[in-house]
This record gives C-alpha cells, structure tokens and sequence, in this order.
C-alpha cells in the first residue's frame, strides 16, 4: 500500500497523464454522447438556483446533472490529493520564471499559487480587485462568449474536430502570450508590485 502511495504522489509524466486526459473525450462519447467541458457546469447550476426565466438559464438542467456530478469529483479528488496525497518534495519552478516573478516583488514560491497575490489579506485592496474581481469577471465572459473554456475547447472541442474550437484555443494561447510578455509587467507596476 506504501508503493502504491508514493507512486501516486509523484508527478506524472506527460506522456502518461495527457493520454488519460486525452481519454477522457472518447469514454464520454462512447457512454453517451456527452462533452467533456467544465465551464457549462456553472451554467448548470445557475438553472438550478436561479429559476428566474432568464431564457439562457430555461431548460432541462437535469439532464446535465452527470456534469455537475463530475465537477463535485474534480473537488473532491482535488481536495483528497492536496490534503493526503501531496507531493513531500519541494515545489520546482523553472529558474527564468522564477527571475521573473521576482523582478515583480513575488518572492514565495513555497506552493503553487504565490501567496503573495493570493491570500485574504489582498482580497479588498486595488490589487485584488485587479486580480480577483475583473480579472475573474473577464475569464468568465470570455468563456461564455467564446462558447466554452480552454478546457472544453482545447480537449473536447480540438479533438472532435471543430473549427471553432480551433480558433478559440489559437486566441486564448494568443491572449496568454500577450498577457504575459506584453501587459503583465506594466499591469504589476500599476497595482503597486
């Protein structure tokens, strides 16, 4: 049984991971004919809580519970493998990132969210509502207008050959790279990092 956990601890390839990724989209398929996202759970339960006749949140929500069930897994096995099953080495950050991050005033990279951004403390500050309440409002409205996350996209929509699911991950990569070699630094030095 000890094996067995700390085979379960260590990071796992890529070339062992992406495929059971990857499989997830034809076991979906295969068992129903459903696709794999996790943005349109959100839309879900909304239908769910919020019986308001909003026409985008009026139909049979109950059909989809299988999605709700699946991202209350995702929790769950996420707060099993943080809580039980964490890796005991230390977090490894690629030395140029770190450089970067630094030039930026983060200086902890004991986890893999720096804490400097994200504790309680920066929630009701410019900094957080930068980071936390626009930057989550704009990740929100992109998923929706563009049809779904990078998730669903990416897996689902790529490997299910549709055109627009190629063109979405093409700008979401783009709008990351933009974001991160273009605007984050003089964003940081806006909010005072």
């Amino acid at each position: 049984m000890d094996q067995l956990i700390d085979w379960i601890t260590q990071p796992w390839p890529w070339y062992v991971a992406g495929p059971l990724i990857g499989l997830t989209v034809p076991i979906l398929l295969l068992i129903g004919n459903k696709t794999f996202g996790i943005s349109s759970s959100l839309r879900h339960v909304c239908a769910m809580c919020v019986p308001a006749g909003i026409p985008f949140f009026t139909y049979n929500w109950k059909k989809e519970m299988w999605n709700i069930l699946f991202v209350i897994g995702v929790l769950i096995g996420g707060f099993i493998a943080t809580n039980f099953l964490a890796n005991p080495n230390d977090f490894v950050l690629a030395d140029q990132t770190r450089a970067d991050l630094t030039a930026l005033g983060i200086t902890d990279f004991s986890g893999l969210m720096p804490s400097d951004i994200f504790q309680w403390d920066n929630l009701f500050t410019a900094k957080g509502l930068l980071f936390f309440v626009f930057g989550g409002f704009l990740v929100g409205f992109g998923t929706r207008y563009a049809g779904g996350c990078t998730s669903g996209h990416a897996i689902m929509g790529i490997s299910s050959l549709q055109w627009p699911s190629l063109l979405a991950t093409t700008f979401f990569m783009i709008g990351g790279f933009v974001m991160t070699h273009l605007l984050m630094e003089p964003l940081m030095k806006l909010v005072g990092y």
